[in-house]
């Protein structure tokens, strides 16, 4: 179907999940090739979701309807509303993973946090799992814009279920994934050749040594803050974020919160109940970690469109996306370092004369 390889055994993996869930995770052995025209896609949509879902295969392909909801630039995501046979409309949502994202993305790790994650109350629920894909509840919901997470109602509230998202429990090991996840994002991007000549030009251009000894130098510091370990999403943009009302990319880091504006949010983070009685000496602490993990977060999604820009078939300037992030990275690494440094030769101060 679509000629698209599985990246997992979708029928495993729904057993291991249901096993550890209160509902039955449907699967197929089907997949879709989501670099397919929508009109292409539609037809291959409808005949998974009967195959997946046993109470609509006997449907109407007139009683489906297929649209893109998102202008996702790692996953295609697919609407599918269904009039069943009592009238009622019920609305899901398909996600197709890009071709080899499994390079950047543990999907069996993600899959498989997702159920607890759900029953903490964040999220759509997982219904059904495929070759290359994932169907979950509808979420009715209107997504975030950059300029509302300077709202401080808005912000004060993200930061409380944050908050909360931290300390949800996923089984598993508790050993910190990110400068793993990094090296090995390093190790495929610093690997690749792109068949387009000027792609090829502008990659040569990137000094991956460099890039290398600026992820050593950032671990080495970060490992100085003694940051706890949590499950973290990673990807807290804004149009990953949505509220319950009604209904080409651009980095403007023009927008970036000020000093005051994260200190609004880290206290709704640290003290959701009382915000105001949290420490200047906790907020700062805070404030800093979360600045040098800034950087972290530039390599990060530097590297990984890299590696989109040679494996995705979606209409996005991976390529650009990368010198965008790495550019801001370098932008920003002295004042984030002498913030951090700044900070650490303080405390190692105090806690000397704490000792004496």
């Amino acid at each position: 179907m679509g000629g698209v390889k599985n990246i997992w055994n979708a029928m495993e993996v729904a057993k291991q999940t249901s096993d550890c869930s209160t509902s039955q995770i449907h699967s197929s052995s089907l997949s879709v090739d989501p670099s397919l025209p929508l009109s292409h896609i539609t037809p291959l949509i409808i005949e998974l979701c009967k195959d997946l879902f046993k109470k609509w295969s006997n449907l109407e392909n007139s009683r489906f309807s297929v649209g893109t909801v998102s202008g996702g630039i790692t996953n295609l995501l697919l609407k599918v509303t269904v009039k069943e046979e009592n009238g009622n409309d019920v609305s899901v949502t398909v996600r197709l993973y890009g071709p080899n994202t499994e390079y950047v993305i543990n999907r069996e790790r993600e899959l498989q946090s997702i159920k607890y994650l759900s029953a903490a109350g964040f999220g759509a629920n997982l219904l059904g799992v495929f070759g290359n894909g994932m169907v979950q509840s509808f979420i009715n919901a209107r997504t975030l814009i950059p300029s509302d997470m300077r709202n401080p109602k808005l912000a004060a509230e993200i930061a409380k279920q944050l908050c909360r998202f931290h300390q949800v429990e996923i089984p598993g090991s508790k050993e910190p994934q990110l400068w793993n996840d990094l090296l090995k994002f390093f190790e495929k991007a610093s690997a690749l050749e792109f068949d387009d000549n000027e792609k090829q030009k502008l990659y040569k251009t990137i000094s991956f040594s460099e890039v290398h000894n600026e992820i050593i130098e950032l671990k080495e510091l970060t490992g100085l803050l003694n940051s706890p370990v949590v499950f973290a999403h990673n990807d807290l943009l804004s149009g990953n974020i949505m509220v319950n009302d009604e209904e080409g990319y651009e980095c403007d880091f023009t927008l970036c919160p000020n000093k005051d504006e994260q200190y609004h949010f880290l206290r709704h983070y640290l003290q959701p109940e009382n915000p105001h009685e949290v420490s200047e000496k906790d907020l700062e602490a805070l404030y800093v970690e979360e600045n040098t993990y800034t950087l972290a977060s530039h390599l990060y999604w530097a590297l990984w469109g890299l590696i989109q820009a040679k494996f995705s078939p979606i209409n996005f300037d991976y390529l650009g996306y990368f010198f965008l992030r790495y550019n801001e990275f370098k932008r920003q690494k002295e004042k984030c370092f002498s913030l951090a440094r700044s900070f650490l030769s303080r405390s190692q101060t105090l806690n000397m004369h704490a000792q004496t």
